[in-house]
């Protein structure tokens, strides 16, 4: 259930393969993104200013308009220059997919850096109503084959080849369901170089994971639960920590990164 430290960089791989999953048919959804109170409502204009991520060097960020007249957020980061070595291979361009109540910025923070400078050209996108992506009118943000729609529009508008897509928990979720497309619809879904799912949510969903952790360890699960369902870690630094990060983190670092999905202010 926890998230990976962002202290801790992955290893680069060598190579990913494009993963053969059957068609998925559950249509979860991405929560629209949170008010800092505890009433939960709509905003129609989503809270950036004091907020927005500050780019670090080398990175973009500049928006991807959608059929429908929304707009995605991308941040994007490429290898520096001079080009690589003559006679070796360009490597594949990476498009991030973040998962819930985050956004782009996520992958901006350490990954981004890491994987332009290892050569490969980086694209982080905010799915619709997180980080500063539009606000779409509905109650819900959009539900799982939206998203993959909007993921397949930008890659097949603004990716000149196939890409290595990246996804984390619920974004590891819009992955599968993206390569459950590729077969038969490959003018609405572009091919992939490869696919990587970093502690993905499974085509089934969470509930075989949260009975599995309920029956093992009752006592955390309570906790967990309450954290989310009840929004408690937005009251609570310490439970905040224990939910999402390491108990070892820097508590302003912690703080840093809930501004930029909530923009709470925790005790």
């Amino acid at each position: 259930l926890h998230h990976p430290n962002p202290h801790q960089m992955p290893p680069m791989a060598t190579s990913a393969s494009v993963l053969t999953l059957p068609r998925l048919s559950i249509s979860p959804t991405m929560p629209a993104r949170a008010s800092p109170t505890t009433t939960m409502t709509r905003r129609t204009r989503p809270l950036r200013a004091a907020c927005a991520y500050t780019l670090q060097e080398g990175q973009s960020r500049r928006s991807h308009r959608l059929p429908c007249g929304l707009d995605l957020e991308v941040i994007a980061q490429q290898p520096p220059s001079p080009p690589p070595t003559p006679g070796r291979s360009e490597r594949p361009p990476l498009v991030f997919v973040h998962g819930s109540f985050h956004a782009a910025w996520c992958w901006a923070e350490r990954w981004l850096p890491f994987f332009s400078h290892a050569g490969f050209p980086c694209f982080a996108l905010s799915l619709r109503a997180q980080g500063e992506s539009s606000i779409p009118s509905d109650t819900v943000a959009g539900t799982l084959e939206t998203h993959t729609g909007d993921i397949a529009d930008f890659i097949r508008k603004e990716v000149p080849v196939p890409p290595i897509l990246i996804g984390h928990s619920f974004g590891g979720l819009i992955v599968q369901q993206y390569i459950s497309c590729l077969q038969g619809s490959e003018p609405f879904h572009p091919k992939l170089s490869g696919a990587v799912l970093v502690c993905s949510v499974p085509p089934s969903g969470n509930s075989g994971l949260v009975w599995r952790y309920l029956l093992t360890k009752p006592i955390a699960a309570i906790k967990v639960t309450l954290s989310l369902a009840a929004k408690a870690y937005a009251n609570s630094l310490p439970l905040c920590k224990e939910t999402f990060f390491s108990s070892q983190m820097d508590d302003e670092l912690v703080l840093r990164y809930l501004l930029f999905a909530y923009h709470l202010q925790l005790t």
